[in-house]
């Protein structure tokens, strides 16, 4: 096993969503930040939103780690870009329920905790129960051997009589497990949502006062040193060096991001800079149009349909597109970027807005159709991605139906859930031109 002697680390989990770990993860981060201790932060599952938050929190990148849609040498080529500036302790944040993971039943938090070996600090959502909450921890802490509960934390707490129940409780039935503290309701650490989660960081009206009251909050609640010392030291096997996951789709690859297009995963930039690829940035939302010297776009997922009419009107932008297009060049767009190739997006309230047209597909947000989950996607044609039958782990979450497809284009992949029943084809390919709602996280050895 290789052990990162410099780094410690803790999972963040709960028994369900809605528990308080999103902003939990960001009070800790700042907190342990504010005292000087460099901390680093991952974020378990495909999420896009909450990573942008980690950031800000800490001041350095969270990256993603995805027990069901990562091979494990990718999931440890992660842990080591996380290592790479030697943070003091890592802080890793689950998804969902601590146990819950794909259809198939694997890819939980805790198959991740199993994996790595890291202790896990359970935050448990005391609203509403008191005594009954510890036998919910008891069988978390009895469901798996592999899995330790290193502490927990009690949120939502409603009174001074209400910390004495669960103290009692805890003193009877278990005594020897860290409590690392009572953490109150507070009125100003609400976290604005939409229909795919949190508001994105950059949105948030008064991001670093919302972390700096955060931080306060836990640091008084919270007895920080005590979650530093039940953390443990990261020890995993890499044997397999750099695992090729998403092979860069360029020798210089322009990548749009602003707050149209923020959904990409740092460590697949990171990857692609690795294998030699050069990464330029530009914005849609300011009329920006990718480096005249990349011969790749990739346009990522993110809320398009919030900014269409602005998007519509930026003709800089999407003339960029239809001349890279023209040029043969790599177009590839995910969710909100295949949506923008496209012909239209029609917003909510029904109106159309034009796109580049690059992709014979028009997105309708006012017929609202939920597609979630997982999914294993079969390239049907060679391109930059891979050849036809190579096989990508990905994720689908979004709310649009598809009105006006070419039956007569091609389309781009084929697809599995993840207890391989099949779902169809998804995407299309006009010439250099390519996209599908699903976003790509790892490639299947062959």
């Amino acid at each position: 096993m290789t052990e990162l002697s410099n780094s410690r680390g803790l999972i963040i989990a709960a028994p369900k969503s809605g528990s308080g770990k999103t902003l939990i993860t960001l009070a800790l981060l700042r907190a342990i930040r504010n005292r000087d201790i460099k901390v680093a932060s991952a974020k378990i599952g495909p999420d896009y939103i909450d990573p942008a938050f980690h950031r800000a929190a800490s001041g350095h990148n969270c990256l993603n780690i995805d027990p069901w849609a990562m091979r494990p040498e990718t999931r440890r080529n992660i842990l080591d870009q996380l290592a790479e500036n030697n943070p003091e302790i890592i802080i890793t944040e689950g998804v969902m329920g601590l146990f819950d993971g794909a259809k198939d039943g694997t890819g939980s938090t805790a198959d991740f905790a199993a994996e790595i070996g890291l202790p896990v600090l359970l935050v448990v959502d005391v609203k509403g129960q008191s005594a009954s909450a510890i036998a919910t921890i008891k069988g978390f802490i009895d469901l798996r051997d592999d899995v330790q509960i290193g502490g927990v934390l009690f949120n939502n707490l409603g009174s001074l009589s209400h910390k004495d129940l669960i103290q009692q409780a805890m003193d009877k039935y278990l005594p020897d497990l860290p409590i690392l503290g009572y953490l109150p309701r507070h009125p100003d650490l609400e976290m604005p949502e939409r229909h795919l989660g949190l508001v994105q960081a950059g949105e948030h009206s008064d991001l670093e006062g919302f972390l700096q009251i955060a931080a306060n909050w836990i640091s008084e609640y919270c007895d920080i040193d005590k979650l530093i010392s039940i953390s443990s030291s990261l020890q995993y096997r890499n044997d397999e060096g750099v695992a090729d996951y998403i092979p860069p789709i360029g020798k210089h690859i322009a990548v749009a991001r602003d707050l149209a297009y923020a959904f990409c995963y740092e460590g697949m930039l990171t990857h692609w800079r690795k294998m030699g690829a050069e990464i330029s940035f530009f914005s849609p939302l300011l009329d920006e149009v990718p480096n005249e010297e990349a011969d790749a776009v990739y346009l990522p997922g993110g809320y398009p349909e919030l900014h269409a009419a602005k998007l519509a009107a930026n003709e800089n932008f999407l003339n960029g597109l239809r001349k890279a297009a023209k040029q043969e060049k790599f177009i590839f767009g995910e969710c909100g970027g295949y949506m923008t190739l496209g012909r239209q997006i029609v917003d909510k309230e029904g109106v159309a807005h034009d796109m580049a047209g690059l992709l014979p597909v028009i997105t309708n947000f006012q017929k609202r159709k939920l597609h979630l989950g997982y999914r294993k996607a079969e390239l049907q044609h060679d391109c930059p991605l891979g050849k036809a039958g190579d096989v990508y782990l990905a994720h689908e979450f979004h709310y649009a139906s598809t009105d006006e497809i070419d039956m007569s284009a091609e389309t781009l992949f084929s697809t599995k859930d993840a207890t391989n029943t099949p779902m169809g084809t998804v995407g299309l390919r006009v010439g250099s031109v390519m996209g599908s709602f699903i976003h790509l996280i790892d490639r299947m050895k062959p």
